[in-house]
């Protein structure tokens, strides 16, 4: 199983900008395709964005289209959510995921497929 380790969550301006990240240990993460989510309380966790095993290829929620970009460093084990203009209702707990999917398709999107999850990190903007 691999484990997920999410960082670089804070408090930031709306308009503003963080990245996070996700690195991994246990796995090679190459084997898997990467998720993230975001939660908010009372709320279910919510699908943000995905990446192929070698980067190729990102799908985006609507919300984040044009704004959030996920890229990744397999050599260094590592996932990045890069988000720019940020609103307040972006404020969430944000986890890294990974799944062992064959596919690349809706079926990404699906919180149930991932088998591998982060403990979370804060992003809140503020208005």
């Amino acid at each position: 199983q691999v484990q997920l380790v999410e960082s670089g969550g804070g408090l930031v301006q709306n308009g503003g900008s963080l990245r996070l990240s996700c690195a991994a240990s246990g796995r090679t993460l190459s084997n898997y395709v990467m998720g993230w989510f975001r939660q908010t309380p009372g709320k279910e966790r919510e699908f943000v964005g995905a990446i192929t095993r070698n980067g190729d290829s990102t799908y985006y929620a609507e919300s984040v289209k044009g704004r959030f970009s996920i890229t990744r460093d397999n050599a260094k084990n590592t996932v990045y959510l890069q988000m720019n203009s940020l609103k307040p209702e972006d404020t969430a707990v944000y986890y890294c995921a990974a799944t062992s999917s064959p596919s690349f398709n809706v079926v990404i999107t699906f919180r149930s497929i991932y088998t591998g999850w982060g403990q979370g990190t804060q992003v809140t903007v503020s208005s």
